[in-house]
C-alpha cells in the first residue's frame, strides 16, 4: 500500500503542464490571470488522462477482492440475510448459527470452510493502491474545477482579452454582451433537457447535477466524434507523407503560396488601422481628456507608430476640437480593431516564418540526398547550431546525414504502419463496444487478459497509451483545422493569449467524455453493457450515469460513435478537400492544375525570400562593421567630392531580385585607387599585397582589393580627399 505512484504522477503532470505552457505561451508578456487559468485547465485535464489508469487498476483489484470474498447465507426466524465475515488466518470464516435456548438468542458459532487463499494476497495488490476515499475527493476537485473554468470563467476571459474598453468594468460588460449568444444557446439546450426530464421524472438536486453533466458530456462527445473521425486517419497519413520528400516539399510550397495572400491582406489591414490611429492621435493633444486612452491604444501599436506621433502629441498645444468628433466609444472601437488586426498580423507572420523554415529544411534534405561525402550541409549556417555546443559533438554532420537522408523516412513509415493498426483497433472497438457477449471490443479483450493475470502495471500502461492516442488524434484535428483560422498554436512562445485560452477550454470540454468513452471501450461502464455486477471506477461514480435522459443514455452515447467509420472514410478519400476545392477554396489536391500553379508560385516565393534574407543579412553585417570600426574622424569633417560621391552611391545601390550572388559580389568591389597603391608600396613594399587573397573565417577567399574602406585604420587620413582643389 503506497501513495508514491499517485504523488509522482501528480508532480510529473504538473511539470509537463508548466513546460507546455512555457513552450507555447509567453509568460513574461501575457496576463497573470490568463497564465493561472490556462495552467489549471491544462494541468487538471492532463491529470484525468494519467490518473484514470490508476483508477482502472484499483477497480479491477476491488472487483477481484469482492469476487473472492465468500458470502454466507444464514436464516433466523425464516429471515434470510447475507453476511460478509472476516477471514481467519487459515482461510475459514466464522458465522453465527442460531441455537435458541428459550429466549431466542444465538449462543454458539459454526466455522464454515472457504478458500484456503486470502483474497488480499491472491488478487495481488497493485503498487499504486490508495485508500478508497482518496480518488473520489480528487475527481470532485478536478472535474468541477474544470467545468467551472471551461463554461464560465474562460469564455469570459477570452472575450475580456480582446475587448477594446479601457476600464475593468467596461471590459466585463463588453465580455458579457459578446458571450450573450454563447450562454443563451447553452441555456436553451439545458432548458429543453430540463423540461423533458421534468415531464417524466421528479427532479431533485442529484438529478439536476446529472442533467448538467449530461449536457456537457453530450456536447463534448459530439465534437469528439467529429475530431476523432478526422484524426484517426490523418495522424498516420501525416507520418507516412513525411517519409516522402517530394510530397512534403510540394505541400509546403502550396501552403506558402496560399498564405502569401492572407499575409498581404493582414499587412494592409494593419497599415490601414495604424494610419487611422495616427490621424486620431494627432487630434488628441496633451491636455485632452481622452489622452490617457489614446496612450493605451498606442501601446498596442508598433514602436515606429509610437515614435511618429510622440512629437506631435508633446507640443503642449490646447485642443479646440468639437466634442462630437472624438468620443470614448470611437476610441474603444479603434482599440479593439488594433488588437484584432495586430493578432492576425502576428499569426500570419509566425505561420510564414515557420513555413519558410520548413521549406528550407526540405530543400536542404533534397540537396543533401546527392551528397557523396555523406556529410549534411545547411544552406543557412545558423540552422546547424545548437544551444549547447556539446550537442554538435554527438550530432555530427555525418550522423545528421544518415538520420535525415536514410533512416528517418523508414522510421516515419514504420510509425505510420503501427498507428494505422491502432486507429483500426479504435474504429472497430467504437462500433462494437456495447456488445457484451461475445466481447468484440479489442481493448476490452486485452484489458481482460491482463486482468485475469492481475498484471496491474500492464493495465495502467495500456490505458495511458490508449487515452493519450485518443487525445492526440482529437486535438491534432482541432489544431489542424484551426476553427475559422482564428487560433494558431506555435512553439517558442509565439502563441497568443486568445489561442492559449481556447486550448484550455477544449481540453476541459473534450477530456471527460473521452475518458467515459474509454471506460466504455474496456467494458467498465455497467450501464452501457447492462451488467450491474461490474465494479465501477471512482471516476464513473462521481460523473454519474445518463439514465435520467434515456434518449441520450440508450441511444446517443452508444450509437453515435459509429459515425466515426463514415468520417474516417470521408477523410481517407479527402472528400472534404475536394468539395471545398470545387466550391473555389484552395486545397492541396495532387491532380489539380490550380494546385500545381500554387506549388510553382510557392517555390518562387521561397527563392525570393532567400534572396531578401541574404540581402538583409549583408546589410546587417555592413551596419555592424560600420558601428564597430567607423569611417574615421577626417571622413566626417571633409566633404566628399561630387565624383567620388557618385561612385559611392553607385556602389551602394541595393541589388534587384534578378541579380545573383556573383553579380552582387562583383558589384560590391571598390574601384582601385592607384595612388593609394603607390603610397602603400612605398611604405610597405611588396608585402602589402603579398598573396593577393586572404582566407576568411568561413573558409572562403576574399580579394585584398575588395576590402571596404571602413577597414582602414582610423589614424590615417583617407586618400584623395583634396581632389576638388
Amino acid at each position: 500500500m503506497s501513495a508514491g505512484p499517485l504523488i509522482i504522477e501528480i508532480i510529473c503532470t504538473c511539470i509537463l503542464a508548466a513546460f507546455l505552457l512555457h513552450r507555447y505561451g509567453d509568460l513574461k508578456k501575457q496576463h497573470i490571470l490568463v497564465t493561472v487559468c490556462c495552467f489549471i485547465s491544462w494541468y487538471f485535464s492532463l491529470m484525468i488522462i494519467f490518473i484514470l489508469p490508476l483508477d482502472v487498476s484499483l477497480t479491477f483489484y476491488r472487483q477481484c477482492v469482492s469476487d473472492r470474498t465468500p458470502k454466507i447465507l444464514t436464516s433466523t426466524l425464516s429471515t434470510t440475510t447475507t453476511i460478509n465475515e472476516t477471514h481467519l488466518d487459515n482461510g475459514s470464516a466464522v458465522s453465527p448459527m442460531p441455537n435458541f435456548n428459550g429466549i431466542g438468542t444465538a449462543s454458539s458459532y459454526q466455522f464454515v470452510p472457504t478458500s484456503n487463499k486470502n483474497p488480499l494476497t491472491s488478487c495481488g495488490q497493485p503498487a499504486s493502491y490508495v485508500p478508497n476515499q482518496v480518488l473520489p475527493i480528487l475527481w470532485r476537485i478536478i472535474y468541477w474545477t474544470s467545468q467551472v473554468l471551461t463554461w464560465l470563467i474562460m469564455p469570459m476571459m477570452q472575450s475580456y482579452a480582446k475587448t477594446g474598453d479601457f476600464t475593468v468594468l467596461g471590459k466585463i460588460k463588453s465580455a458579457l454582451i459578446e458571450n450573450a449568444i454563447f450562454y443563451g444557446t447553452y441555456l436553451l439546450i439545458f432548458g429543453i433537457c430540463l423540461i423533458y426530464v421534468a415531464a417524466h421524472v421528479n427532479i431533485d438536486g442529484e438529478k439536476l447535477k446529472v442533467i448538467g453533466v449530461t449536457a456537457s458530456n453530450t456536447w463534448g462527445l459530439f465534437v469528439l466524434v467529429l475530431m476523432l473521425g478526422y484524426g484517426l486517419v490523418d495522424v498516420p497519413r501525416s507520418l507516412w507523407n513525411k517519409s516522402k520528400k517530394g510530397y512534403m516539399l510540394s505541400n509546403t510550397y502550396f501552403k506558402i503560396a496560399k498564405l502569401s495572400t492572407e499575409k498581404t491582406e493582414a499587412e494592409e489591414a494593419l497599415e490601414d488601422v495604424l494610419e487611422e490611429t495616427k490621424r486620431t492621435a494627432e487630434k488628441i493633444r496633451y491636455n485632452h481628456p481622452l489622452r490617457k486612452h489614446m496612450d493605451t491604444v498606442l501601446t498596442k501599436c508598433p514602436e515606429s507608430t509610437r515614435l511618429s506621433v510622440r512629437g506631435k502629441n508633446d507640443d503642449f498645444e490646447d485642443f479646440n476640437q468639437p466634442a462630437d468628433l472624438l468620443s470614448e466609444g470611437a476610441l474603444v472601437k479603434l482599440h479593439k480593431k488594433v488588437i484584432r488586426r495586430s493578432q492576425i498580423h502576428r499569426r500570419t507572420s509566425i505561420q510564414w516564418a515557420n513555413l519558410m523554415s520548413t521549406a528550407l529544411e526540405w530543400e536542404d534534405i533534397d540537396a543533401n540526398m546527392q551528397n557523396i561525402e555523406k556529410r549534411y550541409r545547411h544552406s543557412d549556417p545558423t540552422r546547424g547550431t545548437f544551444y549547447f555546443p556539446w550537442m554538435r559533438k554527438l550530432y555530427t554532420p555525418t550522423f545528421e546525414w544518415y538520420w535525415k537522408c536514410m533512416f528517418r523516412p523508414y522510421v516515419f513509415m514504420v510509425s505510420a504502419g503501427i498507428l494505422t493498426i491502432v486507429s483500426f483497433m479504435v474504429v472497430w472497438s467504437e462500433c462494437l463496444f456495447f456488445i457484451k457477449d461475445p466481447v468484440l471490443s479489442l481493448f476490452a479483450v486485452f484489458i481482460n487478459l491482463a486482468r485475469e493475470n492481475y498484471d496491474y502495471v500492464y493495465i495502467e500502461l495500456a490505458s495511458v497509451l490508449t487515452i493519450a492516442y485518443l487525445c492526440f488524434c482529437a486535438y491534432f484535428s482541432v489544431f489542424k483545422i484551426r476553427i475559422l483560422n482564428l487560433y494558431y498554436i506555435a512553439p517558442h512562445h509565439q502563441t497568443n493569449e486568445h489561442s492559449l485560452i481556447f486550448i484550455g477550454m477544449m481540453l476541459c470540454r473534450l477530456t471527460p467524455p473521452m475518458c467515459l468513452n474509454f471506460l466504455g471501450l474496456i467494458h467498465l461502464d455497467s450501464h452501457i453493457i447492462q451488467d450491474k455486477k461490474i465494479e465501477e471506477t471512482s471516476y464513473t461514480k462521481i460523473m454519474g450515469h445518463m439514465d435520467v435522459i434515456s434518449i441520450i443514455s440508450n441511444g446517443f452515447n452508444i450509437y453515435f460513435p459509429i459515425l466515426i467509420v463514415l468520417l474516417c472514410i470521408c477523410t481517407y478519400f479527402s472528400l472534404g478537400s475536394r468539395v471545398l476545392s470545387a466550391l473555389g477554396f484552395q486545397q492541396f489536391i495532387g491532380d489539380d492544375d490550380m494546385t500545381q500553379e500554387l506549388i510553382d508560385e510557392g517555390k518562387e516565393l521561397v527563392a525570393r525570400g532567400i534572396k531578401i534574407e541574404r540581402k538583409n543579412d549583408a546589410e546587417a553585417r555592413r551596419k555592424t562593421w560600420t558601428e564597430r570600426f567607423g569611417d574615421g574622424p577626417s571622413n566626417k569633417e571633409v566633404p566628399m567630392s561630387s565624383e567620388r560621391r557618385g561612385e559611392s552611391e553607385r556602389y551602394t545601390v541595393p541589388r534587384s531580385p534578378d541579380e545573383d550572388d556573383r553579380s552582387e559580389l562583383l558589384r560590391s568591389i571598390e574601384p582601385v585607387d592607384y595612388r593609394e597603391d603607390l603610397e602603400d608600396g612605398l611604405f610597405a613594399g611588396a608585402q602589402s599585397y603579398g598573396g593577393g587573397v586572404n582566407r576568411t573565417e568561413n573558409g572562403g577567399y576574399q580579394s585584398r582589393l575588395s576590402r571596404p574602406a571602413s577597414s582602414r585604420p582610423s589614424g590615417r587620413a583617407p586618400k584623395g580627399i583634396f581632389d576638388d582643389v
